[in-house]
């Protein structure tokens, strides 16, 4: 390109950002004006306000298209990506948990366990809506006895729209792969929550076996070489490698739904080069937060033979480039579910009935895996620093602590089990009187209808996550709330901390500051209330998790054209051994326009 050429360019790049920073003025002198309370506004001025709120909403956020808060994101959405942007592409997931369980109940028959789960409340929807396959371990005592010759059934049950595909793992494979290597060694190692992360050589071997089994199962679903393959989380650290050498045209998308460590954390585990190595196979790899992006990038640079390419967030390793980015998940909207629920003073109503609670005390909720990342400990401390300080809320106040059963064959699980009941009693003995509990502690598994219930019943609901990746339960409370009430206290060490702004951010370690946090959510009025759950009910629905998956899939297509192009042009990346092998995103530009 001429010198001309460049200096036209960027005479064009300074003048588009002139006049869209000149449309962000004029459309926030228009939304300040349309608040003043003598100004009539018109149903068009009603529209600029609402996307100039959502521009600025954007610009609050870092690394986020401002254009893209201006769609309306929805299943309909990411069919059309699909349609348009890649057409006839098959969409394959990978997980570890499935979304369907199929278990035989004790007269013979078969029930169906959706299982409450974030990974899947945010992808199940995905999958829905682009007719895929969903690969995953089938666990279900009933699993085998529902599936085609091909270990194949279609869901969801009552409408089929894309297709579970279930793996078979052995007793020694899973203890290995699962209880072993990832939630022992990884799980750990990626939460900082002080609890020592045990590597074993046996689990390593079974871990990368597993890992080796879906991918032959990947390569078997995919109906052509050019499938899109999302690879979802910490189980699956090898995978994405494993893929690319058998089919090199794929796109492979890998979220990791777990904070990535500081790369001297990183450093502890036995094997960090291969996993580092297997996850630079994925085209993409997504984690919550550009913290999260950042750690692992560095960890990158500490431990692998690479180059780095900061401005385009890319990674080149092997003569094969993955972009890094950050795209915070999100849960579907509107749930479907909530059109099935009763009233907010309904499921208050069955509540307090089913746990025998009185009808004028306050509802304080948690809901969660049994997990030592999740800070249930902590909050019962909280409470009891409340009631220290605050004798007068004893009686009034009480805590209702819904804890999944998980991975309880653990040592540091069964541990977590028993100090949980054990406090949990203590604070019954010490505050309770007169059929009074304040602490009901209920370690049983819920459906997804069931969390939703208690969500609308709660006054106040405590994610108080030690170290999180992102934490969709804050999300689902505030979807739940269509009444616009409830209060959220939220752990600035939680993901979703970053975008619900107006949520009582608390520091889960500091037992004092949690109760003075919890006592302001006690005593809010509802328009405070009403206040704070508008504008993060309007950041759920605004960034749903069509946003997340539509973001990844336009990344996708993205990589794909540009790929084309790049055969195109001539443009090609160089062998790994250099010290220039990659092509920044910017030269490709200079390259196609001269």
């Amino acid at each position: 390109m001429t010198d001309y050429g460049v200096d036209l360019l960027w005479i064009v790049i300074l003048a588009s950002l002139g006049l869209s920073a000149l449309a962000v003025f004029f459309s926030i002198s228009r939304l300040r004006g349309s608040q003043a309370p003598t100004v009539v506004r018109t149903a068009g001025e009603d529209v600029a306000a609402e996307a100039a709120r959502k521009v600025m909403r954007e610009f609050e956020k870092n690394s986020q298209s401002v254009d893209a808060a201006l769609v309306t994101w929805s299943p309909e959405t990411l069919r059309k990506i699909l349609a348009d942007d890649l057409p006839e592409a098959q969409v394959i997931v990978v997980s570890n948990r499935e979304p369907y369980i199929h278990n035989t109940r004790d007269d013979g028959g078969v029930e169906l366990l959706v299982p409450a789960s974030g990974l899947v409340s945010a992808l199940e929807p995905i999958t829905r809506a682009c007719g895929g396959t969903w690969i995953a371990y089938g666990g279900g005592t009933a699993d085998r006895l529902t599936v085609d010759k091909d270990d194949r059934v279609q869901v969801p049950p009552d409408n089929p729209s894309y297709t579970l595909r279930r793996v078979w793992l052995s007793e020694e494979e899973y203890q290995g792969y699962y209880l072993g290597f990832a939630n022992e060694g990884l799980w750990p190692l990626c939460h900082i929550a002080f609890t020592r992360p045990i590597f074993r050589a046996s689990d390593w071997e079974a871990y990368e076996a597993v890992n080796r089994k879906f991918a032959d199962t990947v390569v078997a679903e995919a109906r052509n070489e050019r499938p899109i393959v999302l690879v979802q989380d910490y189980h699956f650290a090898l995978l994405p490698r494993m893929i690319r050498e058998r089919l090199p045209e794929a796109i492979v998308i890998t979220f990791w739904h777990i904070p990535w460590p500081n790369s001297e954390v990183f450093s502890i585990c036995p094997w960090r080069e291969r996993i580092l190595e297997g996850l630079l196979g994925s085209s993409i790899i997504g984690f919550h937060t550009q913290f999260h992006a950042n750690n692992f990038t560095e960890s990158v640079d500490r431990f692998l033979e690479s180059r780095i390419e900061r401005a385009d967030a890319a990674i080149s390793y092997g003569g094969q480039t993955t972009l890094v980015h950050a795209y915070p998940i999100s849960i579907e909207w509107p749930a479907e579910l909530l059109a099935k629920l009763p009233t907010v003073e309904e499921c208050r109503s069955r509540l307090r009935d089913r746990f025998g609670l009185k009808a004028d005390v306050k509802l304080c909720v948690g809901v969660e895996r049994l997990d030592y990342t999740k800070g249930i400990l902590d909050r019962f401390q909280a409470l009891d620093e409340l009631f220290t300080r605050h004798p007068e809320w004893i009686g009034r106040l009480v805590f209702l602590q819904i804890a999944a059963p998980s991975r309880g064959t653990l040592p540091a699980y069964q541990q977590l089990h028993d100090e949980c009941m054990r406090y949990a009693d203590e604070l019954n003995q010490r505050y309770g009187h007169d059929g009074y509990k304040p602490v009901v502690m209920v370690a049983e598994h819920h459906s997804q209808e069931q969390v939703y219930e208690i969500y609308r019943a709660a006054d106040i609901c405590m994610v108080t996550s030690l170290h999180d990746g992102m934490n969709l339960v804050a999300k689902e409370f505030v979807a739940a709330r269509d009444d616009e009430q409830g209060v959220l206290l939220l752990s600035t060490f939680a993901g979703a901390s970053r975008e619900l702004l107006e949520a009582l951010i608390v520091n889960p370690y500091d037992a004092a500051m949690m109760s003075e946090a919890l006592l302001q959510a006690l005593t809010m009025s509802a328009d405070e209330q009403r206040d704070r759950m508008r504008p993060m009910r309007e950041m759920v629905r605004d960034n749903n998790v069509y946003r997340w998956a539509g973001s990844m899939l336009l990344d996708a297509a993205r990589l794909r054209k540009r790929g084309d192009l790049d055969r195109a042009t001539g443009v090609t990346e160089r062998p790994a051994n250099t010290d220039t092998n990659i092509v920044s995103l910017f030269d490709r530009m200079r390259k196609v326009a001269s």
